[in-house]
Parts: C-alpha cells; sequence; structure tokens
C-alpha cells in the first residue's frame, strides 16, 4: 500500500527526474516533478508538500552547490512545515554537515543506491509528519490564549423550568449533534454551551466561542477559517481560524443570525464538507468539531422573510435548547444573586450581605437584561457599597436622592420598571420597559453606548439593535 503524503523532486536532468519518479511513485501516493526551481513557490502554494527531494546545482558545470543552498532558504521561508532533502553529484562531507545546518534533514549523493534514497525519504516522511503537528499544536496553542481569554461563570438554577433545561442538555451532550440555543439576550447561553461542552465526550479538548455579531462581514472568513500572510493589508503573519482552533472539541457561534445570508452559504459548505481553506490559502483543511450555535432571533421567520438560509437552520438544529427569561425563573434569584455576589466580593476583596428587603427588591425586578445584567449589576453594587450592606441602588441603577429610592414596601420605581404603585399603573409591557430601561441607562452614562450596554449586562451589538428597535 502506498503512503500517503507528497513529494516533489527538483532536477534538472530529466532522466534523474523520471529515474526517481518510477523508484518513488511505488511507495507514496503523490509524486510530483519539476526541472526548474522556480516552480518550487507555486508547487508549495497550490497543494500540500511534504517531503522535496531538491538538487544542490542547477547552472552547467556548476560544483559549490550554493545555488541548493539558495532554494533550501526560499522553501523554508515560505513553508517551514517542509523537509527538504538535498542531492548532489559532488557529496563531500563538508557540503553534507552545511547542509543540515542551513535546515535540510538529510544528504543524498549521486549516484544513489535505491534502498539508501528509500531510506532517507521515508526518514524525511516522518519527520514532516512531526514538524506539521508540532506546528499546528503551536498555532492552536496562541490562538487558545487567545481565545479562551476571559472569566467563566457557572450555569445555574433551580426552578422547574432550569431542571427542564439541564435534562435536554444532558441528553443531548452525549451525542454530537448540532444543538441550537435559544432565547432572549442575556439569558446565559454561552454557560449553557459550556455545559454541553462538559458533559459532552469532547470535554477534555478545546472549547471555542465566537460572537458573530461582532465580526465585520470582511473578517468573517478570516475569523472562521483563518488566513495566511499577505492575505489582505492588515494579515503580516499567519492565523488560526476558529475552525481549526476547534478541531476535536466544540465550536460555539453566538449571535448567529448576525450573519449575512450571502455568508451563510460560505459556513454551510464548511459544516457539510468537514474542511475549510484560509484565506488566501489553497490548501484544504480537514475539521472535527461539535457545532454549537445560539441566538436571540427568531430563525424560523428569519427564514420566511429570506434572512436566514432555511438549509442552514436544518444543519444546525438538530436539537434546540430554549432558555427560559430571569422573569419567568424568579426562584432563580436569590440563588444568583448570592452566587454573583460571592464572586465579586472574592474578586474585590469586600466582605458584604444582603438584606431580606433587598433580596426581594431584586426577585421583584424584571431584569430586562436578565441574568448577564443581574451579574453586571451585582458587580457594580459590590464596588460600590460603601458599607458593609450591598447597596441595592447601583444595582438597579437609582440616583442616590430621596424620590427614586425603593420604599420598605419594595416598590420597584417608574424609572427602572415603567410601572407605578397600584394606584396608578402605567404599564406592564415588556417592550416598554425595556425602552424605558435603555433610554434610562444611555442618559445614566450620558449617550456613552459602550458603559450603558455594560451597565444592561448587553453586547455592544444587543445594545444597538435595541437603539435601532427603539429608535433611540
Amino acid at each position: 500500500m502506498k503512503q500517503t503524503g507528497s513529494i516533489l523532486i527538483v532536477d534538472d536532468n530529466p532522466d534523474i527526474l523520471v529515474a526517481v519518479q518510477l523508484l518513488l511513485k511505488q511507495h507514496y501516493q503523490t509524486v510530483l516533478t519539476t526541472d526548474n526551481p522556480f516552480d518550487i513557490e507555486k508547487q508549495l502554494t497550490n497543494q500540500q508538500i511534504d517531503v522535496i527531494l531538491l538538487d544542490m546545482n542547477f547552472n552547467h558545470d556548476a560544483i559549490s552547490g550554493q545555488e541548493g543552498f539558495y532554494w533550501l532558504k526560499k522553501i523554508l521561508a515560505q513553508d517551514p512545515s517542509v523537509v527538504v532533502v538535498l542531492m548532489t553529484a559532488y557529496g563531500d562531507i563538508q557540503l553534507a554537515v552545511d547542509a543540515i545546518k542551513a535546515g535540510a534533514a538529510d544528504f543524498v549523493a549521486k549516484p544513489w543506491k535505491n534502498e539508501q534514497l528509500l531510506a532517507a525519504i521515508a526518514a524525511a516522511f516522518s519527520h514532516a509528519k512531526d514538524k506539521q503537528q508540532v506546528g499546528k499544536l503551536t498555532r492552536q496553542t496562541q490562538g487558545l490564549n487567545k481565545a479562551l481569554s476571559g472569566q467563566q461563570f457557572e450555569f445555574l438554577g433551580q426552578s422547574d423550568a432550569m431542571q427542564q433545561v439541564f435534562a435536554t442538555i444532558e441528553k443531548a451532550a452525549k451525542t454530537d449533534a448540532n444543538i441550537l440555543i435559544t432565547g432572549e439576550s442575556g439569558t446565559g447561553k454561552e454557560l449553557a454551551a459550556h455545559a454541553i461542552h462538559l458533559a459532552s465526550k469532547r470535554c477534555d479538548q478545546a472549547f471555542i466561542s465566537l460572537d458573530m455579531g461582532s465580526v465585520s462581514q470582511n473578517l468573517f472568513e478570516s475569523e472562521l477559517f483563518g488566513h495566511k500572510k499577505g492575505a489582505f493589508t492588515d494579515a503580516k503573519v499567519d492565523k488560526v481560524g476558529r475552525f481549526e482552533l476547534a478541531h476535536g472539541g466544540s465550536l460555539f457561534l453566538d449571535e448567529l443570525a448576525n450573519l449575512p445570508v450571502s455568508q451563510q452559504s460560505t459556513l454551510l459548505a464548511a459544516l457539510q464538507n468537514r474542511k475549510i481553506t484560509a484565506v488566501g490559502g489553497t490548501k484544504p483543511i480537514d475539521v472535527d468539531i461539535r457545532l454549537i450555535c445560539a441566538t436571540n432571533d427568531n430563525l424560523p421567520q428569519a427564514v420566511t422573510e429570506n434572512r436566514f438560509r432555511q438549509d442552514l437552520l436544518y444543519r444546525i438544529n438538530t436539537v434546540e435548547i430554549r432558555l427560559p427569561p430571569l422573569r419567568d425563573r424568579v426562584d432563580d434569584i436569590p440563588l444568583l444573586v448570592q452566587y454573583y455576589l460571592e464572586h465579586f466580593c472574592q474578586k474585590y476583596k469586600r466582605k458584604l450581605t444582603i438584606s431580606t428587603d433587598d433580596m426581594q427588591s431584586l426577585c421583584l425586578y424584571t431584569w430586562p437584561g436578565n441574568v448577564r445584567e443581574l451579574a453586571h449589576a451585582i458587580e457594580r453594587a459590590v464596588i460600590l457599597s460603601e458599607s458593609e450592606l450591598l447597596d441595592i441602588r447601583s444595582v438597579v441603577g437609582i440616583e442616590n436622592n430621596p424620590s427614586n429610592k425603593i420604599d420598605n414596601n419594595t416598590e420597584m420605581t417608574k424609572q427602572q420598571t415603567g410601572y407605578k404603585d397600584n394606584s396608578g399603573c402605567d404599564t406592564f409591557n415588556l417592550e416598554i420597559v425595556e425602552q424605558q430601561t435603555v433610554r434610562a441607562a444611555l442618559k445614566h452614562h450620558q449617550g456613552n453606548v459602550s458603559q450603558a450596554a455594560k451597565a444592561l449586562g448587553l453586547t455592544r451589538g444587543a445594545m444597538y439593535r435595541r437603539l435601532e428597535k427603539y429608535d433611540l
């Protein structure tokens, strides 16, 4: 059986090219030849080359071997994973030593013995596999250091609604089925994706996430599939994409509905073929991932409105898990408040407690930003509280003046919830509540969208969508 892999033979003597090709094609899957060393760059660009058998002299009567050293340097600069074996009719020891020092894997003298040449090429292929594996691990490690930065909270809940979610996760995680997580912004979709990964057979491999709402259209393919140096103006170095980083593990694509229809076909092709090609590259890369997607959009409606491809929807939602909003799991609020209070007290080296009345007030709040808003609110309160008691005025963003305080009956303020007391109800409409909350956050932060989004527990993309929705 022929060994997989490809070898390129470079020699200006056609008889040698034919002889070596006839010998090697009995043992290797792909054997390419060229009599012009200037073809090497094109060959390396167009396909995967594992080993190059390179003549050291191309000019008539040349015996110094300097041409071989020149092309060796060019090859390794273009693709360090290629293994080069040099050959020449003038085989002195010093030339061989210099060749090895320059980066060659081995040195073969002409005329060669077939057994000797085959042994050198076999060793070169083994070396090539090792170099490729090390290179891949290095790229993955560099990419992982960036992709895995940031803190990760626990996925918590004790309500009936969350127990149903946990049961579905337990069943689905055991398979490699693609999973679609739906729910409002801030409900914990990334935490759910982490929980799925940790409960899967891929738990020892990487979990890589990408917020599709934060990726510009012109960088979409670069983020997912990587790029080669020089592929575009700012591509100063090779970059490994999220698909390759997640190889063997799980890839989480958040805010998937933000992906333009024009680019959805590219993602679909990668999922169907399980292969990707870096921007500016030509060599397909095999990928093995478990795909988890999330959205707060109604994808079936998006399909009807021609905003989302139906075939892509079928591909990504073998199993759908819907996360309930925090207002529908009020039983979990005390658990979440205590968890985040302990977490941020430890982070900021504070010792704070929360009163029973204030906990009840937080349970009455509608939390339009869901768990993310609650987490950011507790963090802010831990930082701003001046005593050993958590100051919930900073939790719900109420200014420090008597007219805006939460009274002992734990009634929410009109500014935060959009309704008054029982004698003068304005509205319980969630959209109006959300609009007023977003407007209040913008006013509080003097129009700074980033700070307002952080205060509400929203991403910038989610914040901008609400600004557009409410014409703010």
